[in-house]
């Protein structure tokens, strides 16, 4: 059984979960406007390194508390 964590949903077309299998982290990211994306890591501070790259500060200004939480959602992990 892998473990699921939903880092963030907004509808029915916009989520983003993580699975956890064994030592593999497997992100996948659906959108109503790209439909569905799948990044793999072998660590996760690589993928940390990639949620700071995705989720820059710059994008989510006047929001800043909605970044705060996706970013938790991935260090819980």
């Amino acid at each position: 059984m892998f473990k699921k964590v939903q880092i963030y949903k907004t509808d029915k077309y916009n989520m983003l979960n993580v699975e956890v299998q064994g030592k593999t982290l497997i992100v996948r990211e659906i959108s109503d406007q790209w439909g569905e994306e799948c990044h793999t890591f072998v660590s996760r501070p690589e993928m940390l390194h990639w949620a700071e790259n995705r989720f820059k500060p710059e994008s989510f200004e006047g929001r800043e508390e909605e970044l705060a939480a996706i970013m938790e959602g991935f260090r819980s992990v």
